[in-house]
């Protein structure tokens, strides 16, 4: 059908339609004047709870990571703290053929060191961004719809695709930008020396201590006004309680992910705010499916391996998930900070089903159902999590292991740092794990192509699909969705494939985070939906 001819933009939070589906999008006016603690060189600390892996922006499609790069680096889109999109480093673009967007590119914007930035650039970007070696989980599944790329001049720039793409602008916003200059022949390790950390963002890097922080300077000629704050450090503080302690002392401004445990305390310190969004992000549970027999950390009850992969039957993977109290979960691990959940984007976001429910905690049912597949008895088995990426991640481990260790299917927990986490989970050595997504494009197709699409490098799909779960079906469904301009349309297949890998038991989710920041109470902080932690969203109180 004919692509839509006028701008279209979500509204906010909790309706989030479709972002990115605008044929023509103009630049807005960014507010102009900085605040007064940007003439006074104030500094700004922020206590992160998520550990970054690397200053290189196209490595890992982390949230730590991206939290990090976006200080440093722009994209051609950007999205507001609800998820809607924006001009960046594209002041326009529009649909000129079904298959071809041209954006026009903001003027005047330079490097920080001090070099213009030209459509050049952003082919370039595109060509490394899903190539990137050694990548635990890269930006492929962003940029896969397109075929080449045209540099008409300097500040325009065409993306030709395979198909019809509905959702190019909103899937480009997670790709920042790097420049040819620095960047051609780079490696991960040059940015992460800094070599390459060349970007046209807010702050500008002063060094990068990996498990420790970083400290990045104001870019006073950033394109869009100085920001307030003359100096960040970004240090990242696992431990949740010396986190919190962090904040209490003065040792640091700002903290992320602030503990459960630690909320009614702070909510009453009348030396701290706390500011809160429901995020976008699901902790879910994925299960081996890469291999037909024997599975690691996976035995029988004699410690002996088990011939079959007991996760390709069905019937196993739904007895795992009905046994899961999810409102425990939420009310007694999370302490109310969290919402239990059937499927990955909470309600209200483009692309939920409605009539797709948490599952009910049925211990008898999943007992029956492991006595069906062959596993009366039950089975052995590891379940291995993070301890220091998402909140309460460890707890809610051992909370499931004791949930399935009640049907039968004894299970002990194995909690690593997320760096070694995230290497192993993405080389299928464990049976089950722990992990979250956030749906930052704000709608479902995210979820569908870059965890339940089925792994495919060549076409880009699959990118985070640690469990490798595959469904031909499925894929299909999420191909004929993003190729469709109509947003009715679009949402009505997108909840379709919703139900389709609920249906499946694709994945098993548990629960949908809500996204908490603590700030001393001379700060402000304006809450994402991403749970992007930035310095662009603390100003002072007043």
């Amino acid at each position: 059908m004919r692509p839509p001819t006028r701008p279209h933009a979500p509204p906010s939070v909790p309706r989030r339609r479709a972002a990115g589906v605008a044929a023509a999008v103009v630049a807005a006016g960014i507010a102009g004047g900085a605040p007064a603690a940007a003439q006074q060189g104030a500094a700004l600390s922020i206590g992160i709870g998520g550990s970054v892996t690397s200053l290189d922006p196209h490595f890992y499609n982390a949230s730590p990571n991206n939290s990090l790069s976006m200080h440093i680096f722009d994209r051609l889109v950007e999205r507001d703290p609800q998820a809607r999109p924006y001009p960046g480093l594209a002041a326009e673009w529009r649909v000129i053929e079904p298959t071809v967007w041209e954006f026009r590119l903001r003027p005047g914007v330079k490097w920080h060191d001090g070099r213009d930035f030209t459509a050049d650039d952003v082919a370039f970007t595109i060509a490394r961004a899903p190539n990137v070696p050694n990548s635990p989980g890269g930006f492929g599944g962003y940029l896969r719809a397109i075929a080449r790329v045209e540099v008409v001049d300097p500040l325009t720039i065409r993306f030709h695709t395979h198909r019809p793409h509905a959702l190019l602008p909103t899937e480009l916003a997670n790709i920042a930008i790097v420049s040819r200059h620095a960047g051609e022949g780079a490696t991960t390790e040059d940015y992460n020396a800094g070599r390459a950390a060349i970007g046209t963002g807010r702050y500008r890097l002063v060094s990068y201590r990996p498990g420790d922080r970083t400290e990045m300077a104001r870019n006073d000629a950033w394109w869009g006004g100085p920001e307030p704050w003359a100096r960040v450090s970004y240090r990242f503080i696992g431990n949740d309680g010396a986190r919190t302690a962090a904040l209490l002392a003065g040792d640091v401004d700002v903290i992320d992910q602030v503990p459960s445990t630690d909320l009614p305390r702070l909510r009453r310190d009348p030396r701290v705010s706390v500011f809160d969004i429901q995020g976008l992000r699901v902790i879910f549970l994925g299960a081996d499916l890469s291999r037909d027999g024997a599975v690691p950390f996976l035995t029988d009850n004699d410690g002996r391996p088990i011939p079959r992969n007991p996760f390709q039957d069905i019937r196993v993977r739904r007895a795992l998930s009905i046994a899961i109290d999810r409102r425990a979960l939420a009310e007694r691990v999370m302490e109310g900070t969290a919402h239990p959940s059937g499927q990955w984007l909470p309600a209200g976001a483009f692309g939920h089903n409605p009539d797709v429910r948490p599952p009910p905690y049925d211990p008898e049912a999943a007992r029956r159902l492991l006595a069906e597949a062959g596993f009366p008895d039950g089975f052995r088995l590891t379940l291995h999590s993070p301890n220091d990426r998402y909140p309460n991640d460890a707890k809610t481990a051992q909370a499931v292991a004791q949930m399935w260790t009640r049907i039968g299917v004894r299970t002990q927990v194995e909690a690593l740092p997320w760096a070694s986490f995230a290497a192993r989970s993405a080389r299928q050595e464990f049976a089950m794990h722990l992990i979250g997504w956030g749906s930052v494009t704000g709608e479902a197709s995210s979820f569908l192509v870059n965890i339940l699409g089925t792994w495919d490098p060549r076409a880009r799909t699959g990118s985070a699909n640690r469990s490798r779960y595959s469904n031909p079906a499925l894929d299909a469904l999420t191909a004929r969705a993003v190729a469709t301009f109509d947003d009715e349309r679009r949402e009505a297949m997108l909840r379709g494939a919703v139900r389709m890998a609920v249906e499946d038991e694709a994945f098993i989710p548990l629960y949908q985070l809500v996204n908490i920041w603590a700030t001393r109470r001379c700060l402000r902080a304006e809450p994402r939906v991403d749970e992007r932690t930035l310095a662009a969203s603390i100003r002072p109180a007043n």
